[in-house]
């Protein structure tokens, strides 16, 4: 048996309980990960609400998109010799137990000079970043790329790498203190969506690359802002996601407009796209030119905390349950 949080009903963070279910059994191809940290997202807080269910052949009740731990069990087609290996791994959901089953695909050993905490804040804002900025926006040197949300996990990881590889990076923060942050890791500059309009404060920017999780009325006013033959990218609508589109803006302007999720995708896809994670991401972890950014540790027990600390929006970076806590 081991120790789980479920999603007891549709509600606020109070509705996750901690009980026991059975070790998860391996499919072929897949290994058993003894999990000592799972990062928390903002997917998680939509599947505890009801409105973000998971994908068919994923647990339902236990969240969890993002762990780090320990192979300690390998089913068909996997070499006996990966047991023992350490790991970060995304999943499609159960996260927030003690024991995973993951694709060994989507599995990628963890840096030497990274902690379990560290490495279990990456897997779901790097593979996102990575499919979404670089491989659908097709970011390069010389971009100009504005970030939507600089400071939580998704934001500090597209703001880092964009400018990583060159891009200028500018990014909407709620607060001075966020944008302060959001400069110290890379972006050019920020505006304070409290105070200022982006679309405004940027008009004469050339930005060809915005990556969105906003959507609602962000939707026009991305579009005004876009350079011609620019890039309009989405991974979320939390202002909502049903918007009107100007076409002859559209295809005035030629832009590409275009969107993912990652969850439900296959394993081949995601394997895919762990290799070239490997090849690109990593080496910047070794090298500590790319930082893990984390802003508060919870122990499974206190999932709840964890969840409301998310909602209430008072953070900076990620936020990691624990599951060696003492």
């Amino acid at each position: 048996m081991m120790k789980v949080a479920v999603i007891s009903e549709f509600g606020r963070p109070e509705v996750l309980k901690i009980e026991k279910r059975n070790i998860p059994e391996l499919k072929t191809g897949h290994v058993l990960i003894e999990v000592y940290a799972a990062g928390v997202n903002r997917p998680d807080i939509f599947q505890r609400k009801g409105n973000y269910h998971a994908p068919a052949g994923a647990v339902q009740d236990i969240p969890g998109l993002e762990i780090a731990g320990k192979i300690v069990a390998v089913g068909r087609g996997v070499d006996a010799s990966r047991i023992g290996d350490k790991v970060m791994a995304l999943l499609s959901g159960g996260g927030y137990a003690e024991y995973a089953a993951v694709h060994i695909g989507s599995c990628i050993l963890i840096p030497s000079n990274l902690s379990f905490i560290e490495a279990a804040s990456l897997p779901e804002t790097v593979f996102t970043v990575w499919h979404n900025v670089f491989q659908r926006g097709k970011l390069k040197n010389g971009d100009r790329l504005l970030v939507h949300g600089g400071s939580g996990g998704i934001g500090t990881t597209a703001i880092q790498l964009g400018y990583l590889f060159g891009a200028k990076v500018y990014t909407t923060v709620g607060s001075e203190e966020k944008g302060a942050f959001s400069k110290e890791l890379g972006a050019f500059d920020f505006v304070n969506y409290h105070n200022i309009a982006y679309e405004k404060a940027w008009s004469n920017e050339k930005i060809n690359i915005i990556l969105d999780s906003i959507g609602g009325d962000y939707f026009a006013k991305n579009f005004d802002l876009l350079e011609s033959e620019g890039t309009l990218v989405y991974i979320n609508a939390m202002k909502g996601a049903k918007v009107e589109m100007n076409l002859l803006k559209l295809m005035q302007k030629r832009i590409y407009l275009t969107g993912s999720t990652l969850r439900a995708r296959d394993e081949n896809f995601k394997a895919d796209l762990a290799r070239e994670i490997e090849r690109n991401v990593i080496p910047l972890l070794e090298d500590g030119k790319f930082k893990t950014n984390i802003y508060a540790v919870f122990s499974l027990e206190e999932v709840a905390k964890a969840h409301q600390l998310m909602e209430d929006g008072y953070f900076m970076g990620k936020i990691v349950l624990d599951f060696k806590a003492k």
